[in-house]
């Protein structure tokens, strides 16, 4: 399997400068907000966002360099990726994120929110002064869609009634819409024209689907020093993905089982091997490999270069992470 990092060979250098930037972007005027940023930007995220920006700036900027102002898109995209990151971590109440702690377990969580809101409120900033209204149309829906996806999430929590469809909404709210809003961002920086615009949005959106999909999948396949969190840990806070509610159609004991919150000894065990026996896995699968596959034919316009390339190679790494 190809390591995450090495996908992004056409933006190596792009990505050195990102990570170096981020820090200064975040100042020191505030010293426990810049030891968080410092925290966060410096645990090793694989910064997939950022770099699809800029693959995407790159794949349509073939003739000339990229601007600032793409460099600038994938630097708030990362930033406002990370500020949905330390308020998740408040709500889930998770004490590690990649296998470093998070920052409200290292600073409390009055200073995650804030730090949330700080970052938040920087990368809007930063928006408005790349000047391009359609820009700061699509990411300001993001930083809507994030809230969205969390209030949903919180609302259907053990409800073992919903579908799949409102799993779809959800994944897209709190994972495909940042990806499919900026992956469009960095086109009309480029100015592309408008129908391959609305292609780089459909490439982000399955992407960042089937991306939510593959993370969904390996809660239950995964353990927990490759996740960086407890196994399992989606399903024992209620939050039902994909294998359980495939699962759920078939053996209806397992709804009992969510239903009463695993209220009772060995309840939790149970149902991990209700889904580990059933087809909810193999189904979640074939439904990730559908938005990968539909992610690749949005690219199909796109003049063939290097980060063309290194955008297809992205979608078949998220698929190849399940095998």
């Amino acid at each position: 399997m190809t390591p995450a990092t090495s996908l992004f060979t056409p933006v190596e250098a792009d990505l050195r400068i990102l990570a170096d930037n981020l820090k200064q972007l975040v100042g020191n005027r505030h010293p426990i907000l810049f030891a968080a940023a410092e925290h966060l930007f410096g645990a090793g995220g694989k910064r997939i966002r950022p770099a699809i920006v800029l693959l995407i700036s790159r794949a349509t900027m073939l003739e000339q360099d990229i601007t600032s102002r793409h460099r600038r898109l994938a630097e708030i995209t990362e930033m406002i990726h990370t500020a949905s990151l330390v308020h998740d971590d408040v709500v889930d109440e998770s004490e590690v994120r990649r296998g470093v702690p998070t920052v409200h377990s290292l600073f409390g969580n009055r200073i995650a929110i804030l730090a949330g809101d700080f970052l938040f409120a920087q990368s809007s900033w930063y928006l408005a002064n790349l000047n391009n209204l359609e820009v700061v149309k699509l990411l300001s829906e993001v930083i809507m869609d994030l809230a969205t996806g969390e209030i949903q999430q919180g609302l259907n929590r053990f409800d073992a009634g919903i579908s799949i469809e409102t799993y779809l909404d959800k994944s897209y709210y709190k994972t495909a819409s940042l990806i499919a809003n900026s992956s469009k961002a960095a086109g009309l920086l480029s100015e592309v024209s408008p129908e391959m615009a609305e292609h780089l949005y459909g490439y982000g959106r399955h992407l960042g689907i089937a991306f939510q999909i593959v993370d969904d999948i390996l809660d239950f396949t995964s353990t927990t020093d490759t996740l960086g969190k407890p196994a399992g840990s989606d399903l024992k806070s209620g939050n039902l993905t994909a294998p359980v509610l495939f699962a759920l159609a078939e053996n209806p004991y397992l709804e009992v089982l969510i239903e009463r919150e695993f209220a009772q000894e060995g309840d939790l065990e149970q149902a991990l091997e209700l889904i580990q026996d059933s087809q909810g896995i193999q189904k979640a699968r074939e439904l990730a490999a559908d938005h990968t596959k539909s992610a690749i034919e949005h690219l199909a316009n796109l003049p063939s270069s290097e980060s063309h390339q290194a955008l297809i190679n992205i979608a078949e790494y998220t698929l190849s992470r399940l095998y």
